[in-house]
């Protein structure tokens, strides 16, 4: 039986390299994958998975009028496995659809994104996934002030940190900064730093 799982990590934790290996590994074996992502994410352009070191893939785009479960029951090759790349964007109609997926086609779905935002406040698809997802786990990365486990971020604008502003602002490394809740709940410390990000 198909399983649906969520990994989740802040920033900088690698979930994009991870989703990337994973697509390999299949592609590698001759089995095809469906490769998708938010198209929220615009940083490398619309439709593909990068990571920060550089790889690379083509991806479908997803919006949140996409029927996903339409989508990938109308392919005409079936895939081994659905891959998700910033699942925290999607909708919980599309976190539905992706449980179908799993349920009815009976098609692993592995889906990667941020659990909660630089507020400290989860994202619409990181909530649906909480609650559906068969499996959980943590892709984990260090604070970028000690070397605790990171599990929140600071965005930052002009090298400085801010804690109010809209939940989907794209950025990477020149917007947010993964940290440890110590730091984020005493952000007169990260304050004090002359410039966190130039």
């Amino acid at each position: 039986m198909a399983q649906f799982y969520f990994r989740y990590g802040t920033m900088n934790s690698g979930k994009s390299i991870e989703i990337l290996k994973v697509a390999h590994n299949y592609e590698e074996e001759g089995k095809p994958v469906l490769l998708m992502t938010s198209n929220l994410d615009t940083r490398e352009g619309v439709g593909f998975v990068a990571s920060r070191i550089g790889i690379r893939h083509e991806a479908v785009a997803i919006d949140e009028k996409m029927a996903l479960l339409s989508y990938i029951s109308h392919l005409s090759v079936k895939p081994f496995c659905v891959l998700i790349d910033e699942a925290q964007f999607l909708t919980k109609e599309n976190i539905y659809d992706l449980a179908h997926v799993v349920d009815d086609l009976d098609i692993p779905v592995m889906a990667f994104g941020l659990k909660n935002d630089f507020r400290n406040e989860l994202f619409e698809g990181s909530k649906y996934l909480l609650l559906l997802a068969d499996k959980i786990e943590e892709i984990k990365t260090v604070c970028w002030f000690c070397s605790k486990k990171a599990t929140m971020v600071i965005r930052t604008i002009n090298g400085k940190p801010v804690y109010e502003g809209e939940q989907v602002q794209i950025g990477g490394n020149e917007s947010y900064i993964p940290v440890c809740r110590r730091h984020y709940f005493k952000p007169e410390i990260a304050k004090n730093q002359e410039s966190v990000r130039e």
